[in-house]
């Protein structure tokens, strides 16, 4: 009896140091990310291990991101950034998939955040009618500039060299908000995907972050504009430029002069149209000059 008994707590000690040990193997991976957002919001999403993270994946929405590893304090940290397209995204309950490598084993996990409906305003403008409906012989440039900034805004280098919140582009104060509804000369269009900042011409226009420029151009619509690569994704872009102060290649820095304020391509006046493509999609860079890492995390 009392050897079946020594056997019984052998065995029941050997079962919990195998729970605790299993536990602690499957503890090692922590997720933070926003449980809800709104249509058009960018949101951030973080890995945490307390183990070495041989690589990381997310999946949002159909796109798969490889967000650089980092340590800090010990633990290896990843940051990624996603976001909806007021335009290209609906409302609904997304699947988030997370995927880490760690000691050559692979382990999945899949979240749902809810994506809801948010309530825009609607802007009526009064433009030259050929920035409305362009001239037959402007479809090639407009096609030509849709293909440069598609690639533009796929971009995707391993090394991230943003951080939250950015930094504003210019002294104006904001206009035009993201989402708007434009109605031009009496014509529904795509909804404002960025934000307005008034300014005079040739007031100074900066980086919001560290990056590379991947392209300087004009274009139709936006006028004289320039796109820089932050990183994992993350592209900005500033449009109607008076004056260009980089080159394509250029390394930048966080708050350094790019250009100035213009009046180039479709516009009303003098301004600084600028956007955040996160993945490929154009988000509400309010959220990204306002918002901190903890607050775009959701916490």
């Amino acid at each position: 009896m009392k050897k079946s008994m020594r056997r019984i707590k052998a065995l029941t000690f050997t079962f919990i140091f195998m729970l605790l040990f299993a536990s602690s193997a499957f503890a090692a991976v922590s997720l933070a990310f926003p449980k809800k957002v709104g249509l058009g919001e960018p949101f951030l999403v973080r890995v945490t291990s307390d183990k070495t993270l041989d690589s990381v994946s997310a999946k949002w929405l159909g796109t798969t991101v490889s967000p650089e590893i980092r340590t800090w304090k010990g633990k290896n940290i990843s940051l990624v950034m996603f976001g909806t397209d007021v335009l290209a995204d609906k409302a609904g309950k997304k699947e988030l998939i997370i995927t880490t490598v760690e000691d050559g084993k692979e382990r999945k996990f899949s979240r749902k955040i809810k994506v809801y409906n948010k309530k825009y305003k609607t802007q009526r403008l009064t433009l030259p009618e050929k920035m409305v409906t362009p001239p037959k012989k402007v479809s090639a440039r407009i096609q030509n500039d849709r293909v440069e900034v598609s690639a533009a805004k796929k971009t995707q280098t391993a090394e991230r060299m943003w951080f939250v919140p950015f930094s504003r582009p210019t002294k104006g104060a904001q206009s035009s908000p993201y989402g708007a509804r434009r109605i031009l000369n009496g014509k529904p269009k795509n909804p404002h995907r960025g934000l307005d900042f008034r300014g005079a011409k040739g007031a100074k226009i900066r980086a919001m972050a560290d990056g590379k420029v991947i392209l300087v151009a004009n274009h139709y619509y936006a006028g004289n504009c320039v796109y820089i690569d932050h990183g994992n994704g993350v592209v900005t872009l500033y449009f109607h430029l008076s004056q260009f102060d980089v080159k394509e290649g250029d390394t930048v820095e966080r708050g350094q002069l790019i250009g100035r304020v213009g009046s180039t391509g479709r516009v009303t006046g003098p301004h600084l149209h600028m956007s955040v493509s996160v993945q490929g999609r154009l988000v509400d860079p309010r959220f990204l000059l306002e918002k901190s890492t903890d607050k775009l995390l959701g916490l």
